[in-house]
């Protein structure tokens, strides 16, 4: 744990100290060698929790999305060079700092064994998040995007920290192994009936369940291109994975808790699925289909069996690189465009024709066409919903329908049509780009070989 942590925590002082001509090249190598490194924790194992230390350890549940997390980081610093570029150098290392302290604090979380620990770093990533969209956002409405952001993270995860000091004063323990020896201390009574609903309301709020997800599409849009990459691809996991973790606790969590998520969860990949198909702005277009696809994940975690949750793992994973790739390519068009609407960006084909293909690509997994990990998880989680009441399928059938529609609207409207007459120059696209997004697509292709790293 400590080899990866310590490395991460080292990147601080490498931004503040090293010379403003090598502080991209320093921080991107040094963080692309941690995210090689960090590889080692995704092969499988018997054992339930490796790297056991006092605080932390890694089981099948954690594993991936560490390895996503420590993968992101490069990712989001190639991403955002362009941006940056006009900045002054301390804004510039301010920027990279923010970035780089919301890393330990998103491992911490997705390693935690403790509930505070992981309580506490759950909270801690709002802080960088929140500086990241007030700071750098793109319009005036950043501020009230952050409020948004602050106030339904905040509210809804007070009750959480309730629940775990009512938790601990009931088993006189937080560590994860320990409550496991315990009975499932929440009974159906009406307290424990509360107390799990508190536990859940947080993680659903945070990995937007419909309903709560009004701060999504605000904070995405106003986020620079850093912010939303964290934001799609890390910090929505944090829900889903949360309720993977407290759910297990629980033990088998009453009927009357079941019902109410699972019918908004997947009413609400419905609706937002619906929403996409009359976005105007492109990267609201993309906050929303992630609302959609996080739906299916709170579903499938709610269930409980273990082929819904290796659905939801491997939906999450698959889901955290396609929707970052899909940012990254909305902000290649805005940094050239300046524009977000869809209508004032659309034909760009003919003017760059190797982004069209990053389009192509990124958008058939954004469907979830057949050699994708996409696939392979919407398909394991509508097995496991079907088993569990076979009406379900009339939803998600309608969801995957309407995915499928909205992406091809997507990709229709930025790569064909005619061109509209103000974009008259339209500079290149550049290595920094494309390995950008060679870096999201190559896991992609990779993971459908060995799948069961991830589930």
């Amino acid at each position: 744990m400590l080899k990866i942590l310590l490395p991460t925590i080292l990147l601080l002082p490498t931004t503040l100290l090293s010379p403003m001509k090598y502080l991209w090249t320093n921080i991107t190598t040094y963080s692309l060698l941690i995210a090689i490194l960090s590889l080692h924790w995704l092969p499988p194992t018997y054992y339930p929790h490796k790297n056991l230390t006092q605080w932390t350890s890694i089981d099948q549940i954690s594993s991936p999305l560490l390895t996503l997390t420590c993968w992101l980081l490069p990712l989001m610093l190639l991403a955002s060079q362009n941006h940056l570029q006009h900045e002054p150098p301390t804004r510039t290392r301010t920027f990279i700092f923010t970035l780089i302290t919301v890393q330990p604090l998103i491992i911490l979380a997705f390693s935690a064994s403790e509930l505070m620990l992981f309580y506490l770093s759950f909270e801690a990533t709002l802080i960088p998040t929140l500086i990241l969209i007030t700071r750098w956002g793109n319009q005036p409405e950043r501020l009230s995007a952050g409020i948004y952001l602050l106030f339904y993270t905040l509210i809804s995860s007070l009750p959480l920290l309730v629940t775990l000091l009512h938790l601990h004063t009931q088993t006189g323990t937080l560590h994860l192994m320990m409550i496991k020896l315990n009975h499932p201390t929440l009974a159906s009574t009406w307290t424990g009936l509360l107390s799990a609903l508190a536990l859940l309301t947080a993680f659903m709020v945070k990995a937007p369940l419909y309903g709560l997800h009004l701060w999504l599409p605000k904070a995405h849009v106003e986020a620079p291109i850093a912010g939303s990459m964290l934001l799609a691809a890390l910090l929505l996991k944090l829900g889903g994975y949360g309720i993977m973790r407290m759910t297990l606790l629980l033990g088998p969590l009453s009927n009357h808790l079941h019902y109410p998520f699972l019918t908004l969860a997947l009413w609400g990949a419905l609706m937002t699925s619906s929403i996409c198909l009359r976005q105007i702005d492109l990267k609201s277009l993309i906050a929303y289909s992630s609302v959609s696809h996080m739906g299916l994940v709170i579903a499938a975690s709610m269930i409980q069996t273990p082929w819904s949750f290796s659905g939801a793992m491997i939906l999450m994973i698959s889901h955290g690189l396609t929707s970052s790739m899909l940012f990254c390519l909305a902000n290649t068009n805005y940094e050239r465009t300046h524009s977000r609407i869809l209508l004032l960006t659309r034909g760009l084909q003919p003017l760059l024709p190797l982004m069209a293909t990053w389009w192509l690509l990124a958008n058939l997994t954004n469907m979830a066409l057949p050699p994708t990990t996409n696939l392979m998880a919407e398909l394991t989680i509508m097995i496991s919903l079907f088993n569990w009441s076979p009406p379900t399928i009339i939803l998600t059938g309608t969801a995957t329908l309407l995915t499928a529609s909205y992406t091809l609207f997507m990709l229709l409207m930025t790569q064909r049509g005619t061109t509209p007459t103000h974009i008259t120059t339209m500079q290149n696209s550049n290595t920094r780009e494309h390995l950008l997004m060679t870096l999201h697509i190559l896991p992609m292709l990779l993971l459908i070989l060995k799948p069961d790293l991830i589930s």
